[in-house]
């Protein structure tokens, strides 16, 4: 759970400029709260990069299973 609250860490800074910016339209915040936004789309890539990797570590080992086909009709 580490990177969750990496995640929530990440996000609690972004306060104060979405404050500033939707509240009291200071542009200047505006410009902060998109580079905000830019870092959180960069740790969330990063996240999932990792979890597919994990993901494709967990099934290498595995055999794959087909389904169990379905009945011919007749």
């Amino acid at each position: 759970m580490d990177r969750y609250q990496e995640l929530l860490d990440l996000v609690a800074t972004f306060k104060v400029d979405f404050d500033k910016f939707y509240l009291k339209q200071n542009k200047s915040a505006g410009v902060r709260l998109r580079k905000h936004m830019a870092n959180l789309k960069k740790k969330a890539q990063e996240i999932r990069n990792e979890v597919q990797t994990i993901k494709a570590q967990s099934t290498e080992g595995e055999e794959v299973q087909a389904p169990p086909s379905a009945p011919i009709a007749q």
